[in-house]
Protein backbone atom coordinates (compact mmCIF):
# COMPACT_ATOMS: atom_id res chain seq x y z
CA UNK A 1 0.00 0.00 0.00
CA UNK A 2 1.49 3.59 -0.66
CA UNK A 3 1.84 5.42 2.03
CA UNK A 4 -0.05 8.32 1.10
CA UNK A 5 -2.93 5.67 0.96
CA UNK A 6 -1.77 4.79 4.59
CA UNK A 7 -2.08 8.37 5.38
CA UNK A 8 -5.92 8.34 4.15
CA UNK A 9 -6.81 5.51 6.07
CA UNK A 10 -5.65 6.54 9.20
CA UNK A 11 -7.62 9.89 8.27
CA UNK A 12 -10.78 8.46 7.04
CA UNK A 13 -12.71 9.71 10.32
CA UNK A 14 -12.05 13.42 9.14
CA UNK A 15 -12.59 12.73 5.20
CA UNK A 16 -15.78 11.24 6.35
CA UNK A 17 -16.76 14.61 9.14
CA UNK A 18 -15.81 16.95 6.18
CA UNK A 19 -18.13 15.77 3.84
CA UNK A 20 -21.08 15.62 6.12
CA UNK A 21 -19.96 19.19 7.77
CA UNK A 22 -23.22 21.38 6.74
CA UNK A 23 -20.83 24.34 5.19
CA UNK A 24 -19.58 21.51 2.57
CA UNK A 25 -23.12 19.86 1.90
CA UNK A 26 -25.03 23.49 1.62
CA UNK A 27 -22.60 24.45 -0.54
CA UNK A 28 -22.83 21.60 -2.69
CA UNK A 29 -26.89 22.34 -2.68
CA UNK A 30 -26.33 26.10 -3.50
CA UNK A 31 -28.26 27.01 0.03
CA UNK A 32 -25.18 28.01 2.20
CA UNK A 33 -25.76 31.63 3.43
CA UNK A 34 -23.87 34.17 1.37
CA UNK A 35 -22.18 35.70 4.88
CA UNK A 36 -20.34 32.09 5.99
CA UNK A 37 -19.02 31.87 1.89
CA UNK A 38 -17.69 35.43 2.17
CA UNK A 39 -16.38 34.44 5.37
CA UNK A 40 -14.58 31.06 3.66
CA UNK A 41 -13.36 33.77 1.05
CA UNK A 42 -11.79 36.47 2.79
CA UNK A 43 -10.53 33.67 5.51
CA UNK A 44 -9.06 30.88 2.67
CA UNK A 45 -7.47 33.90 1.21
CA UNK A 46 -4.99 34.88 3.94
CA UNK A 47 -4.77 31.13 4.27
CA UNK A 48 -3.19 31.05 0.94
CA UNK A 49 -1.03 33.98 1.33
CA UNK A 50 1.03 31.72 4.04
CA UNK A 51 0.09 28.10 1.70
CA UNK A 52 2.21 29.51 -0.73
CA UNK A 53 5.15 30.44 1.37
CA UNK A 54 5.24 27.38 2.89
CA UNK A 55 6.11 25.77 -0.61
CA UNK A 56 8.18 28.28 -1.31
CA UNK A 57 10.42 27.61 1.75
CA UNK A 58 9.89 23.64 0.98
CA UNK A 59 11.26 24.48 -2.20
CA UNK A 60 14.43 26.42 -0.76
CA UNK A 61 15.46 23.28 1.31
CA UNK A 62 14.89 20.32 -1.11
CA UNK A 63 18.13 19.23 -3.09
CA UNK A 64 17.12 17.85 -6.09
CA UNK A 65 16.44 20.97 -8.66
CA UNK A 66 13.31 19.48 -9.89
CA UNK A 67 11.56 19.12 -6.93
CA UNK A 68 12.73 22.51 -6.24
CA UNK A 69 11.30 23.93 -9.50
CA UNK A 70 8.11 22.57 -9.23
CA UNK A 71 7.65 23.45 -5.72
CA UNK A 72 8.71 27.10 -6.47
CA UNK A 73 6.43 26.60 -9.31
CA UNK A 74 3.43 25.67 -7.33
CA UNK A 75 3.76 28.82 -4.85
CA UNK A 76 3.69 30.77 -7.61
CA UNK A 77 0.11 29.22 -9.58
CA UNK A 78 -1.23 30.08 -5.97
CA UNK A 79 -0.89 33.29 -5.81
CA UNK A 80 -0.92 34.08 -9.86
CA UNK A 81 -4.36 31.66 -10.12
CA UNK A 82 -6.08 30.02 -7.32
CA UNK A 83 -6.38 33.44 -5.40
CA UNK A 84 -7.42 34.71 -8.57
CA UNK A 85 -10.28 32.77 -7.90
CA UNK A 86 -10.86 34.29 -4.73
CA UNK A 87 -10.31 38.15 -6.25
CA UNK A 88 -13.68 37.04 -8.39
CA UNK A 89 -15.18 35.55 -5.73
CA UNK A 90 -15.02 38.85 -3.50
CA UNK A 91 -16.08 41.25 -6.60
CA UNK A 92 -19.14 39.07 -6.68
CA UNK A 93 -19.60 39.10 -3.36
CA UNK A 94 -18.96 43.03 -2.72
CA UNK A 95 -15.71 42.13 -0.71
CA UNK A 96 -13.57 45.12 -1.37
CA UNK A 97 -10.20 44.27 -2.72
CA UNK A 98 -8.80 46.11 0.52
CA UNK A 99 -11.11 44.59 2.69
CA UNK A 100 -9.52 41.16 1.30
CA UNK A 101 -6.16 41.72 1.80
CA UNK A 102 -6.75 43.57 5.65
CA UNK A 103 -9.28 41.27 7.00
CA UNK A 104 -8.06 39.89 10.38
CA UNK A 105 -7.30 36.30 10.28
CA UNK A 106 -9.85 34.57 12.18
CA UNK A 107 -8.25 32.00 15.48
CA UNK A 108 -8.50 28.56 13.17
CA UNK A 109 -7.08 30.79 10.24
CA UNK A 110 -4.23 31.56 13.00
CA UNK A 111 -3.50 27.94 14.25
CA UNK A 112 -3.76 26.35 10.97
CA UNK A 113 -1.10 28.78 8.93
CA UNK A 114 1.34 28.89 12.11
CA UNK A 115 1.34 25.37 12.50
CA UNK A 116 1.98 24.81 8.47
CA UNK A 117 4.81 27.77 8.45
CA UNK A 118 5.96 26.24 11.96
CA UNK A 119 6.70 22.64 10.14
CA UNK A 120 8.07 24.40 6.79
CA UNK A 121 10.74 25.98 9.29
CA UNK A 122 11.30 23.60 11.83
CA UNK A 123 10.27 20.42 10.46
CA UNK A 124 11.59 17.77 7.89
CA UNK A 125 10.91 18.39 4.47
CA UNK A 126 9.02 14.91 4.74
CA UNK A 127 7.10 16.91 7.66
CA UNK A 128 6.11 19.58 5.55
CA UNK A 129 4.91 16.94 2.05
CA UNK A 130 3.01 15.08 4.41
CA UNK A 131 1.80 18.91 5.97
CA UNK A 132 0.46 20.31 2.80
CA UNK A 133 -1.08 17.02 1.63
CA UNK A 134 -4.43 17.43 3.30
CA UNK A 135 -5.31 20.68 2.15
CA UNK A 136 -5.10 19.65 -1.89
CA UNK A 137 -6.28 15.97 -1.54
CA UNK A 138 -8.91 17.20 1.20
CA UNK A 139 -10.13 19.74 -1.57
CA UNK A 140 -10.16 17.64 -4.31
CA UNK A 141 -11.90 14.65 -2.79
CA UNK A 142 -14.60 16.94 -1.43
CA UNK A 143 -15.19 19.02 -4.59
CA UNK A 144 -15.68 15.95 -6.25
CA UNK A 145 -18.17 14.59 -3.55
CA UNK A 146 -20.42 18.12 -4.08
CA UNK A 147 -20.34 17.23 -7.48
CA UNK A 148 -21.62 14.03 -6.95
CA UNK A 149 -24.11 16.03 -4.88
CA UNK A 150 -25.41 18.63 -6.49
CA UNK A 151 -28.21 18.53 -8.99
CA UNK A 152 -27.97 21.80 -10.96
CA UNK A 153 -25.97 24.74 -11.86
CA UNK A 154 -26.24 27.43 -8.76
CA UNK A 155 -24.29 30.64 -7.83
CA UNK A 156 -21.37 28.14 -6.19
CA UNK A 157 -20.35 25.86 -9.12
CA UNK A 158 -17.61 27.85 -9.91
CA UNK A 159 -15.97 26.86 -6.39
CA UNK A 160 -16.49 23.25 -7.48
CA UNK A 161 -15.46 23.06 -11.17
CA UNK A 162 -12.25 24.69 -10.30
CA UNK A 163 -11.23 22.35 -7.32
CA UNK A 164 -12.74 19.25 -9.84
CA UNK A 165 -10.68 20.41 -12.70
CA UNK A 166 -7.71 18.85 -13.98
CA UNK A 167 -5.63 20.62 -13.29
CA UNK A 168 -5.98 20.87 -9.47
CA UNK A 169 -6.40 17.21 -9.88
CA UNK A 170 -2.67 16.96 -11.47
CA UNK A 171 -1.40 19.44 -8.78
CA UNK A 172 -2.85 17.15 -6.16
CA UNK A 173 -1.38 13.95 -7.56
CA UNK A 174 2.29 15.66 -7.56
CA UNK A 175 1.71 15.83 -4.34
CA UNK A 176 0.64 12.33 -3.51
CA UNK A 177 4.07 11.04 -4.94
CA UNK A 178 5.55 13.65 -2.94
CA UNK A 179 4.64 12.22 -0.04
CA UNK A 180 4.73 8.97 -1.03
CA UNK A 181 8.79 9.36 -2.34
CA UNK A 182 9.52 10.91 1.25
CA UNK A 183 8.16 7.85 3.08
CA UNK A 184 9.92 5.63 1.00
CA UNK A 185 13.17 7.64 1.07
CA UNK A 186 12.76 8.37 5.07
CA UNK A 187 11.41 5.41 6.63
CA UNK A 188 12.06 6.73 10.28
CA UNK A 189 10.01 9.57 9.63
CA UNK A 190 6.74 7.88 8.94
CA UNK A 191 5.54 8.85 12.24
CA UNK A 192 5.88 12.40 12.62
CA UNK A 193 4.74 12.61 8.94
CA UNK A 194 1.37 10.90 10.25
CA UNK A 195 1.28 13.00 12.77
CA UNK A 196 2.10 16.14 10.35
CA UNK A 197 -0.55 14.75 8.49
CA UNK A 198 -3.70 14.38 10.87
CA UNK A 199 -3.18 17.54 12.47
CA UNK A 200 -3.33 19.34 8.96
CA UNK A 201 -6.62 17.19 8.44
CA UNK A 202 -8.22 18.25 11.40
CA UNK A 203 -7.77 21.69 10.83
CA UNK A 204 -9.74 21.73 7.54
CA UNK A 205 -11.86 20.17 8.98
CA UNK A 206 -12.33 23.05 11.62
CA UNK A 207 -11.36 25.36 8.95
CA UNK A 208 -15.42 24.92 7.39
CA UNK A 209 -16.62 24.64 10.92
CA UNK A 210 -14.71 28.22 11.20
CA UNK A 211 -15.84 29.69 8.27
CA UNK A 212 -19.39 28.17 8.54
CA UNK A 213 -19.98 29.81 12.55
CA UNK A 214 -18.06 33.15 11.16
CA UNK A 215 -15.74 32.69 13.89
CA UNK A 216 -13.93 35.96 15.37
CA UNK A 217 -12.50 36.61 18.13
CA UNK A 218 -14.33 37.16 21.23
CA UNK A 219 -12.72 40.01 22.60
CA UNK A 220 -11.69 42.86 20.11
CA UNK A 221 -9.70 46.02 21.48
CA UNK A 222 -12.02 49.20 20.48
CA UNK A 223 -9.84 51.59 22.42
CA UNK A 224 -6.06 52.40 22.76
CA UNK A 225 -4.83 51.75 26.32
CA UNK A 226 -2.78 54.67 27.56
CA UNK A 227 0.46 54.36 28.76
CA UNK A 228 1.53 56.14 32.03
CA UNK A 229 3.50 59.01 31.72
CA UNK A 230 2.57 59.28 28.16
CA UNK A 231 0.38 61.33 26.18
Amino acid sequence: MRFSDQLLEAGEPIWNAQQSHPFVTELASGTLEESAFRTWVCQDYQYLLDYARVFAIAGSRVRDEETMMHLLGVAHRILADEMDLHRSFAENYGISGSELESVLKAPTCVAYTNFLLRTAYEGSVAEIAAAIYPCGQGYLDIAEYMAELATEDHRYTPFIDKYTSDEFGESVGWMREFVDRCGERYPGEREAMKRAFLTSAKLEYRFWEMAYTEECWELEPTTAVATPGIQ
